[in-house]
């Protein structure tokens, strides 16, 4: 058994079940960075009735994400809030997991771009919500003393374990074409989505199984308007009383912001190096592997090392990466790169996820990692648009990746500033 294995050795079970989760939800997250537009793409792209341009296509897919985001950050804070009442949290996990893995399988049938993305925004929305959920399970899957340790093995964990499903996908995508009557590539298609999703589905289940909603809200109130005056005065006591929470989403939101926003563009700057679609591949599962060491490796200094400690390394290297980047001139230096974003990567992510369990109220976790994903699912917003105001204005992406270097600066600052605050809800 997996868990019986040296690695998992000190996991209980609810632990271990809710590491698998991040097994399970990453496959989706790296076939929707690879294969899906692509897939988008191919099904919009022609002159054929109802086909459009490329540019139009490109358009339709950034409005498409772009929704997503809009509704995760109204609906987050809200369903969040409800699940926080008691045995709410496994019904409203299992729920948004039940419609994510339905909708992978069921675009994987589509053959209309427009229902292609109307699908995809729903799949979309419903795992983001999952993952809302998921990251408030870990006030109640384990210790104070262990979350650092758990949530990074959650991140590692997720990111080797869903290079098996993707690269399974990314077989038959490649075979499709050259494969008619075997695997077309439609049937390719409905293979990556159908094979996402019962890796999904199979990992979360020991979760669903074992979980146990140990803090929750004692209420009778049932109505939705419930939701919205817990989420005003929740916000309220954020900007008024509760500081250390506070800074320390300021912080997340400005060091979050720049990690986004790289991850989104190494692959622009490998290109400009000379970077091909194979390449790409071997960069991501590099960054993937990479990541997963580093998040091990870290999961480890968080039993000896303070939690702020550890974050503040991370910006520091991601502010390392950003000047780094000025010299950018041979794919090898790229690669060079990809090594450090993946050293990082995971854990300040998961670090980051454990340390602000440990200092907002147990209780109140859902609706409090509601209003935690909308400073992470919106940051990149930004970064970006401080990347295309310097393209616009001649110049290369890699200056404009230096100048991320503010983001990290004052992420660093407000960290700093989070640390130095009483945590009142310990």
């Amino acid at each position: 058994m997996l868990n019986n294995s040296k690695v998992f050795r000190d996991l209980d079970q609810q632990e271990f079940s809710w590491v698998l989760y991040d097994v399970g939800n990453s496959a989706f997250t790296m076939l929707a960075c690879s294969l899906i537009p692509i897939w988008f793409k191919s099904i919009a792209i022609g002159t054929g009735p109802g086909q459009i341009t490329s540019d139009a296509a490109t358009g339709m897919w950034a409005l498409g994400t772009s929704v997503v985001t809009v509704i995760v950050a109204l609906i987050g804070p809200v369903f969040g809030a409800l699940a926080d009442k008691k045995d709410m949290k496994k019904i409203f996990f299992t729920t948004s997991v039940a419609i994510g893995v339905c909708g992978c399988i069921i675009n994987g049938f589509a053959t209309s771009w427009v229902l292609f993305l109307i699908i995809y925004i729903l799949t979309k929305v419903a795992y983001s919500a999952s993952l809302t959920f998921y990251d408030s399970m870990l006030n109640d899957v384990t210790t104070e003393e262990r979350m650092d340790e758990v949530s990074s093995y959650g991140y590692a964990w997720g990111y080797i374990g869903s290079c098996i499903p993707f690269l399974i996908a990314l077989i038959a995508y490649i075979l499709g074409p050259d494969m008619v009557g075997i695997l077309s590539s439609g049937v390719s298609k409905f293979i990556g989505f159908a094979i996402t999703a019962i890796w999904w589905m199979l990992v979360t289940l020991p979760l669903i199984k074992v979980y146990h909603q140990r803090n929750y809200v004692e209420t009778e109130d049932n109505k939705v308007s419930y939701a919205f005056v817990k989420i005003y005065n929740t916000w309220k006591t954020i900007f008024t009383e509760d500081k250390k929470v506070l800074y320390f989403l300021i912080a997340f939101f400005l060091y979050i912001d720049g990690v986004g926003t790289i991850i989104d563009n190494a692959i622009n700057i490998g290109t400009d190096l000379g970077l091909d679609t194979v390449g790409q591949v071997v960069f991501l599962l590099l960054t993937q592997v990479v990541a997963w060491i580093g998040s091990l490796v870290f999961a480890k200094l968080s039993k000896t090392q303070d939690t702020v400690k550890l974050i503040l390394i991370c910006i520091a290297g991601y502010f390392a990466i950003c000047v780094y980047a000025l010299s950018l001139q041979h794919l090898w230096q790229f690669g060079i790169m990809a090594f450090g974003i993946g050293c990082f990567q995971g854990s300040i992510q998961s670090l980051s996820r454990s340390y602000y369990s440990k200092i907002i109220p147990a209780e109140n976790s859902g609706e409090y990692f509601g209003i935690y994903d909308i400073f992470s699912k919106g940051a990149s917003f930004i970064g970006s648009a401080v990347i295309a105001a310097v393209k616009f204005a001649g110049g290369t992406i890699n200056v404009a990746v230096s100048l991320l270097t503010i983001f990290f600066a004052l992420g660093f600052v407000f960290l700093k500033m989070a640390d130095k605050q009483p945590n009142q809800n310990a």
